[in-house]
């Protein structure tokens, strides 16, 4: 009998153990999804007017190409994270997002480097419009850690 009493408690303490954990992990999500909107809201905000400097300051030019390869290495990590399951639908919309944005990263850093600099390359772009989107969805992530 003491056997199978200390079995219920040590089972009712592993699920506990494991609900905890899926609480954490919710918890770090939330946590890294918001820091990455931040990171991607900052980036949507400040590079336009530095791709206007880039045009004629060899400097800002460095700059925004620092910035995209930047925001670039950002986005490889966050489609590493592994997403809690109440946000993988989240988590996969931000990944297509990404990966829209590294494309168009990859073709404005070409042109940077080939000489064909253009900033209605960038804000007409599907890959800037793909950052905007991420920034919308601060909201949605947030509620997820409540």
């Amino acid at each position: 009998m003491k056997q199978m009493i200390f079995s219920i408690i040590t089972l009712v303490f592993l699920g506990g153990c494991s609900l905890l954990e899926d609480v954490n992990n919710s918890v770090n999500y939330v946590n890294e999804a918001t820091d990455y909107v931040g990171e991607v809201n900052t980036f949507v905000q400040e590079v336009p007017a530095l791709a206007e400097q880039a045009v004629s300051d060899e400097q800002a030019r460095l700059d925004l190409e620092t910035k995209l390869t930047d925001m670039k290495e950002d986005i490889e990590a966050f489609n590493k994270l592994q997403a809690p399951d109440l946000a993988n639908d989240l988590h996969q919309q931000i990944i297509a997002h990404n990966n829209t944005a590294l494309e168009g990263i990859d073709l404005y850093l070409t042109n940077i480097k080939d000489g064909k600099f253009d900033t209605a390359l960038l804000e007409n772009s599907e890959f800037f419009t793909s950052l905007q989107e991420i920034t919308d969805t601060v909201d949605q992530i947030k509620q997820l850690g409540l």
